[in-house]
This record gives structure tokens, sequence and C-alpha cells, in this order.
């Protein structure tokens, strides 16, 4: 059975089918909205009775932005823009532009669609939520700290960094002790390594699920993974941003519980980020078929389950301990940044583009040029884009 069947029919009980996305291969498709099964999965229109995102800001950090975008109107605030000290980003597909990554998970967190009632185009899951647009590769835990300093309630990050990025975790440190909730994707490999910034403690890892509830192959699999959220052929923008298509990934994944955060810290603002952390665990569900197999949660695969928003922000849940139920950070974090150590010359890890986008990087250090690539064949494309890169996946 499908989740979107299911939802609509049990709005509020554990789903018999499921949901959830991430960034794949890219497909066109029109530009109705009708095609986005999540929102009718989550029963968007009844859930934003409950809330709408109003007065939240996501820090969305990724590879750039059409802060002009037809589907964001009114919907960005101003952002800023972090130095890439290894280059700029590079598109691998001919006529897509980078920009359409960081504006498509912008989208599925708090688009309003266009034309008549907002019916065509992208629509997110927090519709009246702003998002703060931060453009970040190598300066990403300054990204972090900048996000945390101008208001952010959620950092949504649908990246994966080079692991041996100064500063990372404990940027996350600050944020979490400053009350931001932080989410990220566990990555699109299809493997059991551990990415970052998913497997910094405090940090929602996120997976991605199809609307029957079964786990998207590419989807890495570890103890990082506490969450699923609906990935798999999802309506995202290309080009130039006005076009229209269909991918799968992690990265989507990500956007849909930052947005499922929102929703939250609008409806319950006092709560800790462990608190949001244990709606979202409390209220997860788990297809029928999965049950069946007697899982012991969580699971590297499935986490504690599927979001479920509605349940979330209805249910009478006791707010728990403030550290919520998943790995915290321990001690005090550091307000001084970590100063970059001794690897500077050691080449990052390619970044999460997913099937959709690989992207290439390259810098100029005393003269000397270095160029890191990630090379498309033309029957294979390189899968080691999600979290173990500098940036954008899909």
């Amino acid at each position: 059975m499908r989740v979107t069947r299911t939802l609509r029919a049990t709005v509020g009980a554990a789903l018999t089918g499921a949901l959830f996305l991430g960034t794949g291969g890219w497909a066109v498709a029109d530009e109705s909205g009708n095609d986005q099964w999540p929102l009718t999965a989550f029963d968007a229109a009844g859930m934003h009775e409950q809330a709408t995102g109003k007065g939240v800001t996501v820090a969305v950090i990724d590879s750039g932005f059409f802060t002009d975008q037809q589907d964001l109107t009114g919907k960005f605030l101003k952002g800023h823009y972090f130095p890439n000290a290894v280059g700029k980003f590079v598109a691998a597909e001919p006529g897509e532009d980078i920009r359409t990554h960081g504006t498509s998970m912008a989208a599925l967190i708090a688009g309003g669609g266009h034309g008549p009632g907002g019916r065509q185009g992208l629509r997110g899951l927090a519709p009246d939520a702003k998002i703060l647009p931060l453009t970040a590769d190598k300066e990403t835990p300054d990204a972090i700290r900048y996000a945390v300093d101008h208001g952010a309630d959620v950092i949504s990050m649908s990246f994966g960094a080079d692991k041996n990025t100064p500063d990372l975790c404990e940027s996350l440190h600050y944020a979490v002790e400053q009350g931001v909730v932080t989410v990220a994707g566990v990555g699109n490999d299809g493997l059991s390594e551990k990415n970052l910034p998913a497997g910094c403690p405090g940090v929602i890892g996120v997976g991605a699920v199809d609307e029957y509830g079964k786990v998207w192959d590419d989807s890495n699999y570890n103890s990082s993974v506490d969450l699923l959220a609906p990935g798999v052929d999802i309506p995202v923008l290309g080009g130039d941003g006005s076009r229209y298509g269909k991918s799968s990934g992690t990265s989507i994944s990500t956007a849909y519980v930052s947005a499922a955060a929102a929703l939250l810290k609008e409806k319950f603002p006092d709560l800790t980020p462990g608190q949001i952390a244990n709606r979202l665990v409390k209220t997860a569900g788990l297809a029928e078929s999965v049950k069946k197999d007697g899982l012991k949660l969580p699971d590297a695969h499935y986490g504690y389950g599927y979001i479920q928003p509605g349940p979330a922000l209805r249910r009478d849940i006791p707010a728990g301990p403030a550290a919520g139920p998943l790995p915290m950070p321990e001690g005090k974090a550091s307000k001084t940044p970590v100063v970059a150590g001794a690897d500077k010359g050691q080449d990052p890890d390619p970044p999460m583009g997913g099937k959709k986008a690989v992207l290439l990087y390259g810098g100029i250090g005393l003269g000397v040029v270095i160029v890191l690539g990630v090379i498309i064949g033309g029957v294979a494309l390189v899968r080691r884009r999600s979290n173990a890169g500098s940036q954008s996946w899909g």
C-alpha cells in the first residue's frame, strides 16, 4: 500500500506504507506540483492547521541559490557567501547550474509554488518558514557559526564534508548548545561508511525511503542514521532553476526533516534540539513489511523509522531530557573556531552530488594549481558523491 493512501486514511497512526527522498538521477517532469507525493503522504494541508513554520528561520548551507526563483518569492533572508578556498563549483552535466541544488532544498523546505493558488512548481513542507541561504564549501564551519549567530532555528545540510575539516563537529556542538536543530543527510553511496556532518554528535542523520517505506538502495547505512524521510522520485529544479524534474537522494530527505523540525520549532519554541528530535523519534513509523523483520531500533538502515510530522505536532509527548534520545556532544562548545591543521594540502573527497550532479573543485595555492575532479564516463557516473565530499549531494 502506498504511503499517500495510508496517511490520508489514518492520519496520526503508524504508516503501513512509507515515504521519503534524496538526489540521484534527474528526469524531466511537468511543473504542476501534483506529483509531490510526500506532501500528500504527510497530509500537509491538515498538518498546516497545526504549524506552517511561521517565525522560524532555516539556514540552508549549500553550493548556491537562485534567490529570485519563482517558487521562493519572499522566502529568502539576506544570506552570505563564504569564499571557497579551493576554487569554485562546476556542474558536471551540460546545462545544469550547481545553484539548482541549494534552491531545490530551499523549495522543499519553504517553497510556496507559483501560479493560481500556488499549485504549480515546488511547495515546501514548512511554507511560512524563512530561508537563510549560505553558500559555503571549505568554510562550512564558519557558515554553521554564522547561521547560529544570525538567528537560525534549524540548520539544513544536504552535503558531505571533508572528514579533515577543522572545527566541523565543534561548530555543530556550538549550534546545538545554542538551541539550534542540526540536520544532515547520511550520504548516497549505498555503503556502510559514516560521513560528516551527519556523523557529528548532536546532528540528526537522515536516510532516504520511497513511498512504500523501503530504504533507497543508495542511502548509506550505519549508526549515524537516526531517521528517514522521503527521498525517491521527488520533484526538484534543473537548469537555471526554471525547469523541473525528479531526483532521489538523502539531500532531499534532509530538507524534509529540516522542514519538519521547523514546524515543531514553531509550535514548541521552548524545546531543545534533543527534545525536538525526541518528538520525531517517538512518532517515527515503519512499513508493516519492515516491522515483520523484527528490527531492533535504531537500525543501521532504518534508524528509528520515517518521520511523521503530523503526529509529532499533535501527540501528547513528554518533553523528556534536554539531550533527547540521540547522541549529543559532551562538555562545553569552544567559542573560538579551531584553526586549520597540517592537512591543508590533502585532497578532499568528492562531493555528494548524487547521480544528478558531480562537482569539480580546483584551487590555487602558492602558485601550485591543485585540480580535484570527478570524471563522468560515457556509461558510468562516479558514485562517490555523497557525504564524503566538500559540498553538495543529490
